[in-house]
């Protein structure tokens, strides 16, 4: 498998010209700035799974108020995941961290895979997620994953 790795040292440097970066603490920071503003489906967590970023795209993917995701966890607290071999059964809680933005974080590799989630209108959908870790000093400190529907 191909080894990707993304890297913002043009982004701290010159890419937020006009922009307070005062407040700026690491790698997160910077990444959860550009995930709020982001059109895309996509969500940036923290070491311990916690929503830091949910992009307006996400919030409309998911049937979430974006701004509401930020600090609560990602399963059981922002999106419920269901199990493809049952009809709109859970996802068992062992499966849990085979997700990929959790898989991210805990392999320190990249992850992809297909989630099912619901819709508000009852529907289930499948939704393909790609995940990066994300590193600050050679420590993981979260994962950046990119979401887009599958089959619309």
């Amino acid at each position: 498998m191909p080894h990707v790795e993304l890297s913002l040292s043009e982004l701290t440097t010159s890419g937020l010209r006009g922009y307070d970066r005062s407040g700026f603490d690491g790698s997160l920071d910077l990444w959860a700035f550009a995930v709020g503003v982001a059109g895309e489906p996509c969500l940036l967590l923290d070491a311990a799974g916690i929503v830091v970023a949910a992009s307006p795209g996400s919030g409309a993917l998911f049937s979430i108020n974006a701004a509401d995701a930020v600090g609560r966890r990602l399963v059981d607290g922002v999106i419920r995941l269901l199990d493809f071999n049952t009809v709109s059964g859970e996802l068992p809680g062992w499966e849990v961290d085979k997700i990929p933005p959790l898989l991210a974080i805990k392999s320190g590799g990249l992850a992809r895979g297909l989630l099912r989630v619901p819709g508000d209108d009852g529907a289930t959908s499948t939704v393909d997620a790609i995940s990066v870790p994300l590193r600050d000093d050679g420590e993981i400190v979260g994962s950046l994953t990119f979401f887009a529907p599958v089959g619309r």
